[in-house]
Formats: structure tokens, C-alpha cells, sequence
């Protein structure tokens, strides 16, 4: 029966076969183009002989840029010192190469990773997923070499320590099995290779960075000349970074990190060089994101006037630090106490109500009856009577003291009622007019009960056609047509 290691050693390897043995890892913020270049070149790759693919070191433009870096950072930047500097300048040339070279070198330590992930997989297969950075995977890969027992290698000052915890407890259940003496050869060669390249990386951006004063005097202004170096030589070029829209900007230079299941509340997300300056880590931790995306935007802008030229005196750049550090100022500033606040002035005019026929049939309807007005109404001096006697229960107020004794109250008719039976008695309930013997004259009203009358005196009164129902005030329609 397969073990739970076993098992999940298998998902790897199905995984690892789904994705490809070529996985270009790079960091966030590079450009597309040099991405797919460097999956041409990985294509390509021999993994019997690195030197087919990976050339850069050897070749002589690497040879004669790194010799030009080390001669000007020997001399210092004594005659750097002269303010605006032309495109044809030399310095301003070789400036520009070095920017190129460092976007090469990282494709390079691209290539260089694969090769080494593809080999060492054989060792160790789940390293590649708990170390991501290729210059830390390489220097991992060195210290532990073939070494099954991660007790004895020491990795403090190459990790984290919670990451070294998670490798330790996962190479003590590796199905790995040691490489052989000439693959782990290749494998260290290749290490070496890579931190090679990333020594020469860090020369070439500390002399970017000496030059950035007059280079990009503005963006450095923001930023510092550390970060502008960076920013740049991780962009390609100052051109490349001034059309580069703020957003990528507030990335460049980010990493993938392992959490190694610990919890995401410390991770930061989308951070990168611009969030490691010095005016973004003096913000308070709530504001930092926000301060971050302002001081990208800031810099985007500085750039774009860095590439043309437009103020080799970096009054722009200051201009702009000294915006950012107001905004930053203002974002923490307590909020304005709340201000008493005064009642509205009263309305001294009555308000508008409603008036009119329908009203006032309303209230008519609705009236307080005479028999309720009585009741609301108590005489001084004499006790009323109640349902429930000894002045308990509810009490009839004048009810039954106005004289008659009685506790009812003859109510008069009320001028609605008079008006609908008036109308009821206008209205003449009779038979339908025929002549015939049958006939009756004896109609049935609610006003007077029995009444006799004369059929024909009506229809007579009224007329005939249309008269006799379309003005009549009691006639109905007979048939309505729909339509």
C-alpha cells in the first residue's frame, strides 16, 4: 500500500510532466519579448552541454562591458560631474549597454536555472517548489550538493528559517536518490555559472547607480539612485521605463514567494523595488500600499521627463517628492471634529392642507358623533356613570345626565345621509313600462315603502330615443361592446 509521501510524490511528477521540462521562471515586471526569447533558446537547450544555449558569459560583448564598468568605477565619477549630458556622450553610451547587458544576464540565469532544476530534480524533486528565486535555488543546490542528510548542511544566512524548516522536513521524505559524480559536476558548474552572473549583474547596476545624478536626475530625486538603477536595468533602458504606464512600474522587481502553508496575512503582494524606498517604508504599514502606488506614478512621470532631457537640474523630481510627501502628510492627519450642529429655523407659516369636496366629505364622513362627544365630556360636580359601576371600568362621561336619563343618544341625520336618500327617493322604482294586462303599478322604495304609480307618466316626462336614456339621470347602458 502506497504512503501518503508516496502519493503525493506522484502528483508532483504528473504535474511536472504536464507543465514541460522547459518552465521559464522570471520574475514579475519583465518584458513579454524577452520572455519569449528566452523560451526560444530553452527550446534549443542541450542538457548535456550548457554552452550551446548559455553563450553570454563567453561572448565578447560581455567581456568588453564588464572591463568598461570596472575601469569606471576604478576612476570614480570625478568628471561625471558635468550636468547635461548628450546622447552621444560615451558614458551616457555605455550606460545604456549596461541597461541592455542586465536584462541579458537575467535571461541568462533563466536558462541557467533550468538546467540546473533539471538535473538536481533527480536529487532532490521538490526543491524547485519551495525555493522559487533562481539565484537562491542555485546557492542551495551548492551548499547541499549530494548530501542526503540535511542535518549535517548548514543553511542559515541562505533562507528563511521557516523556509529552511520546510526543506529539512521534506528532504528527510524524498524519493530523491544522490546523482552521479559527472552530473553533479555540471550541476555545480552551473551553479557557479549563475552566481557569476549575478556578481556581474550587481557591478554593472552599482555603476548605473553612481551615474544615475546626471543620468536620471529627476527619477532619482523620487526614488534614490539605488532603486532608479534597478528600476531601469530591470525595465531595459530609461525609454523602456518612461513609456511603461505606472502600474507595471509599482511591480517591477517583484518576486514569487513560498509561504510553505504559513499564513498569507505578512505576505505583500505586488511589491517590488519601489516599495523598498526610503519614503514608502517611513509611512505608517496601513498606508504603505497606497503611498507605494502614489511614489510609482510619481516616478513614471519623472522618468518620462528623465528620457527627454527635460530637467537636467532634478527640480522636477524634488518638486514631485516634496508633493508626494505633502499627500502623505495629509493622509495622516486626525479627521476635523464634528461641529455642533443648529437646529433649522421653524416654519412660521401653517402648513399647506388639503381642502376641497372630497376632504370634506371625508371629515364628514369620519365626524365625532354626538353620542361620542357626550362621552368625551365630564360635568363638574357630578360623578359619571361606568360600565362596571363605582366608577370602575369605562365610563360614560354626560351620557344619560343631559335630561332624558337614557344612555343613547337620538343622533340626527347627517347631511350625507339626507343627500342619499333624497336621491334614492327621486328615484322611481317601477315595472318596466310595458302595457300589457300583467303589469304592475305598485313600486317598492326604500324612503316610503308601497307607492303607486303611474309607468307611463315617466316615460312621458322623459321623452323617447335617446333622450330618455343618455340624459337620464337614472338610466344605465344596457350592453357595453368591448374592445
Amino acid at each position: 500500500m502506497a504512503t501518503l509521501a508516496d502519493s503525493f510524490l506522484a502528483d508532483l511528477e504528473d504535474l511536472s510532466d504536464n507543465e514541460g521540462p522547459f518552465e521559464v521562471e522570471a520574475e514579475e515586471g519583465d518584458d513579454t519579448a524577452d520572455v519569449d526569447d528566452v523560451m526560444d533558446d530553452v527550446e534549443t537547450l542541450n542538457y548535456d552541454d550548457l554552452d550551446s544555449v548559455a553563450k553570454l558569459q563567453k561572448s565578447q560583448r560581455f567581456h568588453d562591458l564588464t572591463k568598461k564598468v570596472d575601469e569606471a568605477l576604478a576612476k570614480g565619477s570625478e568628471d561625471s560631474k558635468t550636468g547635461r549630458v548628450s546622447e552621444d556622450d560615451p558614458e551616457y553610451q555605455l550606460i545604456v549597454d549596461c541597461n541592455t547587458l542586465s536584462v541579458d544576464i537575467d535571461n541568462e540565469i533563466v536558462i541557467i536555472h533550468n538546467f540546473i532544476r533539471d538535473k538536481y530534480r533527480l536529487k532532490f524533486p521538490e526543491l524547485e517548489s519551495l525555493v522559487l528565486h533562481p539565484i537562491d535555488y542555485s546557492r542551495v543546490v551548492r551548499k547541499i550538493a549530494n548530501e542526503m542528510d540535511l542535518t549535517l548542511v548548514d543553511l542559515e544566512g541562505l533562507l528563511p528559517s521557516a523556509t529552511i524548516m520546510v526543506v529539512s522536513v521534506t528532504a528527510s521524505t524524498t524519493s530523491g536518490k544522490p546523482l552521479s559524480e559527472e552530473n553533479l559536476q555540471k550541476t555545480l558548474d552551473a551553479c557557479d555559472r549563475a552566481l557569476a552572473l549575478d556578481e556581474a549583474k550587481k557591478k554593472v547596476l552599482a555603476f548605473v547607480e553612481s551615474r544615475m545624478g546626471y543620468i536620471a536626475p529627476n527619477l532619482s530625486a523620487i526614488v534614490g539612485s539605488e532603486v532608479a538603477a534597478k528600476l531601469i536595468g530591470v525595465a531595459g533602458g530609461l525609454s523602456s521605463l518612461a513609456k511603461m504606464p505606472a502600474c507595471n512600474v509599482q511591480i517591477l522587481g517583484a518576486k514569487k514567494k513560498n509561504l510553505a502553508g504559513f499564513s498569507t496575512a505578512t505576505a505583500l503582494p505586488h511589491t517590488g523595488f519601489v516599495f523598498h524606498t526610503e519614503i514608502v517604508q517611513s509611512t505608517p504599514p496601513a498606508l504603505r500600499t497606497r503611498a507605494c502606488r502614489l511614489v510609482a506614478g510619481k516616478s513614471t512621470l519623472a522618468a518620462r521627463v528623465d528620457s527627454t532631457r527635460g530637467d537636467p537640474t532634478a527640480k522636477t523630481g524634488r518638486d514631485l517628492r516634496e508633493e508626494i510627501r505633502k499627500k502623505i502628510e495629509k493622509w495622516q492627519e486626525p479627521p476635523p471634529a464634528k461641529q455642533p450642529k443648529p437646529l433649522p429655523v421653524p416654519d412660521s407659516d401653517p402648513k399647506k392642507k388639503r381642502g376641497g369636496r372630497r376632504l370634506r366629505k371625508m371629515k364628514e364622513r369620519y365626524a365625532l358623533t354626538d353620542m361620542r362627544k357626550l362621552a368625551n365630556r365630564m360635568r363638574f360636580g357630578v360623578p359619571e356613570e361606568s360600565s362596571l359601576g363605582d366608577g370602575l371600568g369605562e365610563g360614560y362621561g354626560m351620557l344619560g345626565q343631559a335630561g332624558s336619563g337614557k344612555l343613547r343618544v337620538s343622533i340626527g341625520q347627517s347631511k350625507l345621509a339626507a343627500k342619499v336618500a333624497k336621491k334614492f327617493k327621486e328615484k322611481q322604482y317601477g315595472s318596466s313600462g310595458a302595457t300589457s294586462g300583467l303589469t304592475s303599478s305598485l313600486a317598492f322604495t326604500p324612503v316610503q315603502g308601497i307607492e303607486l304609480s303611474n309607468p307611463q307618466a315617466q316615460a312621458a316626462l322623459l321623452g323617447s330615443g335617446t333622450q330618455s336614456t343618455y340624459f337620464s339621470e337614472t338610466g344605465t347602458f344596457s350592453k357595453i361592446k368591448r374592445i
